[in-house]
């Protein structure tokens, strides 16, 4: 039977906050066949399944479909990878490697910023007009941002995904890192509820995101 960990990813100063996040560490112990059941049937934006904890080989699936690179699932596989004692220092989803690295409690990720998802990015005039957002009317996969403070790169954001299955993200780790790379600059992202997400861009298109990490149930599975 295999384990399933839950995590919440990019969680704010305090712990709190985060996207729900579902991990099998041992991934070979389910079959590829039933890995878009369960990761329909968990209803996570996001499950990974570890199949080379060594080599950092992982995959990854929403509710609807299996998807090359997300921000919030490698964030949360490298944390809990390193802190069941089995660190990596990149992973390997299809598209490539996925460089990783601690710095306190915060956990980083380095990725490509063409192999994000393909999302419509609108920018808002203020936090206000994000906060008044209805996800129920989204047609498109949408990442919503404003700045709130430009100066300190201080950025409101909300992520609505319905050809996801995903009618609202809590975390959107690969939109912040787009977004960063796009605008040149590093980026401090409070999305949803109250998740913390820091993006910074670096050469040849690639970004970097990091954030906290809680791990908040083990369950059989």
């Amino acid at each position: 039977m295999a384990t399933l960990h839950v995590l919440r990813v990019f969680t704010d100063d305090r712990g709190d906050g985060g996207n729900p996040l579902g991990v099998f560490l041992d991934g070979t112990e389910i079959s590829k066949a039933e890995r878009q059941a369960i990761a329909t049937e968990l209803g996570f934006s996001e499950t990974v399944y570890v199949d080379d904890a060594e080599t950092g080989e992982i995959q990854i699936f929403t509710p609807a479909a299996e998807i090359p690179f997300a921000g919030h699932p490698t964030v949360g596989a490298a944390w809990l990878l390193a802190e069941a004692g089995r660190p990596v220092e990149a992973l390997r989803p299809p598209p490539g490697e996925v460089a990783t690295r601690r710095d306190g409690d915060v956990t980083y990720v380095t990725a490509r910023s063409e192999w994000c998802p393909p999302f419509e990015y609108a920018e808002h005039g203020d936090g206000g007009a994000i906060d008044a957002l209805n996800p129920q009317e989204a047609s498109a996969d949408t990442f919503n941002w404003a700045w709130v403070d430009r100066d300190h790169g201080l950025v409101r954001a909300r992520g609505f995904y319905p050809a996801h299955d995903i009618r609202e993200d809590e975390a959107t780790g690969s939109a912040a890192l787009a977004l960063s790379v796009a605008l040149g600059r590093p980026i401090e992202v409070r999305q949803g509820e109250g998740s913390v997400i820091h993006a910074r861009p670096l050469d040849d298109k690639r970004g970097e995101i990091g954030g906290t990490v809680t791990l908040v149930e083990r369950r059989n599975h």
